[in-house]
């Protein structure tokens, strides 16, 4: 990944070594490298294509904090908390094209095809919430929202990472689902975490979401137990834009069980992918597949 801005300007270089230093939890190309491994996918392939999958994702994030305003990710300042919003755009475009190019050197078509659709379904749900997501109290929109957002990109690595491995296509749509599952649950796990996470573990104010206008499932779970409340009520009416109204809301659905809640459902899909992984044999990817489905509703952070 650090060698993808090797001959590019030097800002760009210094930009991505900032992306980079911020850390983040590598999930997704962990999540490839163990399916690809468990299968036996070439190795360079997996490491290629986890690494396209991941400078995709940062890429991502460049954009969604200038979009949304953010000056703190992973505990660090943003790209657009130090540069422009014209610099913070292009180096996010230039890190698009970087990992479509690390893609393609995957050398593998369908493959490269399933990464630019993919992409095109994250821009699809970024443009979706921004101009119809915003105090929307909905479940299918959530879940529509949060696929574009997150599960699709956990789908395209589980998936990928069985696409280039010499399996049939029946484990590659089980490792599609294994992927989708997880990634849901990860989703839904942030958003618990918005409301309920250490602030400083974080690394962004609690409650953003919900201050961005967005409805996640614990705000979801308080407005069908309180359909009456003053600050829900206002939600579809743009009252998610007075702050006092809504860092009210925020306490008071952390005071509440719709954390636990919405938990619940994260557990459900962590059990589902669980059950994809049964039909295959024990080994030690198998059990790292395993610890990592179950990390992601048991992390902190």
């Amino acid at each position: 990944m650090r060698k993808q801005a090797d001959e590019s300007h030097p800002d760009l270089h210094a930009a991505l070594d900032h992306l980079m230093e911020a850390g983040g939890k590598r999930v997704r190309p962990t999540l490839g490298l163990l399916i690809g491994n468990m299968l036996g996918a070439p190795l360079e392939r997996s490491v290629t294509f986890g690494a396209a999958v991941e400078l995709l994702h940062t890429a991502t994030l460049v954009h969604d904090d200038l979009i949304d305003g953010a000056l703190l990710r992973r505990g660090m300042a943003t790209l657009n908390a130090r540069w422009s919003p014209p610099a913070t755009v292009l180096t996010g475009d230039f890190l698009f094209a970087r990992a479509a190019i690390l893609a393609a050197e995957v050398d593998h078509l369908p493959l490269m095809k399933l990464f630019s659709e993919t992409l095109a379904t994250i821009v699809n749900g970024e443009l979706t919430q921004m101009f119809t997501s915003r105090g929307l109290i909905n479940r299918d929109n959530y879940y529509k929202r949060i696929y574009a957002k997150t599960a699709s990109l956990f789908e395209l690595t589980a998936r990928g990472g069985a696409m280039v491995s010499p399996v049939s296509d029946d484990i590659v749509e089980s490792m599609r689902d294994f992927g989708y599952q997880v990634g849901v649950a990860f989703q839904i796990v942030d958003d618990i975490l918005d409301f309920n996470g250490d602030q400083n573990a974080v690394g962004k104010p609690l409650g953003s979401d919900l201050l961005n206008g967005l409805v996640t499932l614990p705000a979801i779970y308080y407005a069908e137990l309180n359909p009456d409340d003053p600050d829900v009520l206002s939600l579809p009416n743009g009252g998610w834009t007075n702050n006092e109204n809504m860092n009210r809301l925020v306490e008071n659905i952390r005071a509440s069980n719709c954390a636990k809640k919405a938990m619940v459902e994260a557990e459900q899909h962590v059990d589902r992918a669980l059950e994809r992984l049964g039909a295959f044999d024990p080994c030690p990817e198998r059990d790292a597949l395993e610890n990592l489905a179950k990390y992601i509703v048991d992390r902190k952070i």
